[in-house]
């Protein structure tokens, strides 16, 4: 876990540095505090899913951008351990695939959610769409307030500027693709 915030933590400062942004302008910009950010940056500290989703959304930059790998001519990707992003105190994990990639706009995650985990995401930018593949159990979606079932090997795509949740309602594991593009800027 520790070099996952490491590698956070240089990619946030970074973006900063690219941008002449200072932490002040970045907490005012996220809603993070100065602290926490500097804590980040220091890898002193693992933020958990919605503080970067606050910072990437805060940054316009996408999630993945934090877990980004030297580009390759091909890439094959499986679910690295040390990469992993946790969430709810462990019960749901996010394996960044394929980070962003600034020429297609889209990322790639694989997530695992434990038996009755239910996680909330902040909505991302402006016309940002997610694609959710389900590949084992079933996941409730919320999505703007309304209620969707996905069964086992069924999709939905969506419009993630909005409020929108997952939870697995069984008492076994679930697991997703999740494909997130973003806007042309």
């Amino acid at each position: 876990m520790e070099q996952i915030s490491l590698k956070i933590g240089m990619r946030l400062k970074e973006i900063r540095n690219t941008r002449q942004l200072t932490l002040d302008d970045v907490a005012e910009l996220t809603g993070v505090s100065k602290p926490m950010l500097g804590q980040i940056e220091r890898g002193q500290s693992s933020p958990t899913i919605n503080i970067l989703w606050k910072i990437s959304t805060g940054l316009k930059i996408p999630l993945s951008f934090f877990c980004k790998q030297q580009e390759a001519e091909y890439m094959v990707a499986g679910l690295d351990r040390k990469d992993v992003i946790t969430e709810e105190n462990g019960a749901m994990r996010a394996y960044p695939l394929f980070p962003f990639d600034p020429v297609r706009n889209v990322e790639v995650f694989y997530i695992e959610f434990d038996a009755g985990v239910r996680h909330s995401s902040l909505p991302h930018v402006a016309e940002v769409e997610e694609y959710v593949f389900l590949v084992q159990g079933r996941l409730k979606m919320e999505i703007g307030g309304r209620e969707v079932l996905l069964q086992e090997k069924q999709s939905i795509r969506f419009g993630a500027d909005i409020s929108h949740a997952y939870h697995n309602d069984l008492d076994k594991p679930c697991a997703v693709y999740n494909v997130i593009f973003y806007p042309n800027n």
